[in-house]
């Protein structure tokens, strides 16, 4: 039965997460959790489905103040498939070198600040781009993605260098070069792609680390806080507290 191939195939690589990257994501962690206790940003950036653990991320309940996603639109939006802003023009758009520079030009950024990309090959102008400036700029660069896998390929950008090896901490998140990893009898393309569930699952893991060392040093945490519990008459008041502290941190992006 497929399903529950495809669902062994997300299993093992999340048990592979936790047999293989907790230091790494503990390093990841405390340094996210400087940038946020100084009242600064840990900025989010990928491009195409790697952009799913980005809005997973914040804003959603349970989530906090502190993680600043950067997602731009010609880079994520797959709902018109063919036409405008399709498919194939972001293929060629995470290609084109300088893009990622305009990109940062639209955000003030600040050393204390962490540039935390997302991307399961790591060869892609786009981001190397970002990490590039990120580093000139000197902010701390992590990077979670199919690292082991990516090891080997050839950077599509003019420095030769991927994502990976700019990092100063790398995630790996432990998911085969193809990504998807369901096979079927009449066809060469396998279905079941397992690198969402990958990056979700590393996500989590580095923001209750965050949490976590935030809390143990009596940080006060902007949580966003479900608002649909019955009974409980003081949930909008904290989401409003939330994203209070929300704008007020991010008047000066």
């Amino acid at each position: 039965m497929l399903a529950k191939e495809w669902l062994k195939n997300a299993k093992d690589v999340m048990i592979d997460i936790e047999n293989t990257q907790m230091d790494n994501i503990r390093k990841a962690a405390v340094l996210m959790a400087g940038s946020i206790e100084a009242e600064r940003w840990v900025h989010l950036f990928g491009c195409g489905h790697a952009t799913l653990p980005i809005e997973e991320m914040y804003p959603r309940i349970g989530g906090f103040v502190g993680f600043h996603p950067i997602i731009e639109l010609p880079l994520t939006f797959f709902t018109n498939i063919v036409g405008g802003m399709s498919v194939q023009q972001f293929v060629f758009l995470e290609r084109v070198e300088g893009y990622g520079l305009e990109i940062m030009k639209g955000w003030n950024f600040d050393a204390r600040d962490c540039m935390w990309l997302f991307s399961h090959t790591g060869i892609n102008a786009v981001n190397i781009d970002v990490a590039l400036e990120s580093k000139r700029q000197g902010m701390k660069v992590i990077v979670y993605g199919s690292a082991a896998e990516a090891s080997g390929k050839k950077s599509r950008h003019s420095s030769e260098r991927t994502l990976f090896e700019l990092a100063d901490v790398v995630v790996d998140t432990r998911v085969p070069a193809n990504d998807a990893s369901v096979p079927l009898k009449n066809h060469f393309d396998k279905v079941g792609p397992v690198s969402t569930m990958a990056f979700v699952t590393a996500v989590w893991m580095t923001v209750t680390t965050v949490a976590e060392i935030l809390d143990e040093k009596g940080v006060k945490l902007y949580i966003h806080s479900s608002h649909n519990i019955p009974g409980d008459t003081t949930a909008h008041d904290r989401l409003d507290q939330a994203l209070k502290e929300y704008k007020r941190r991010s008047a000066g992006l």
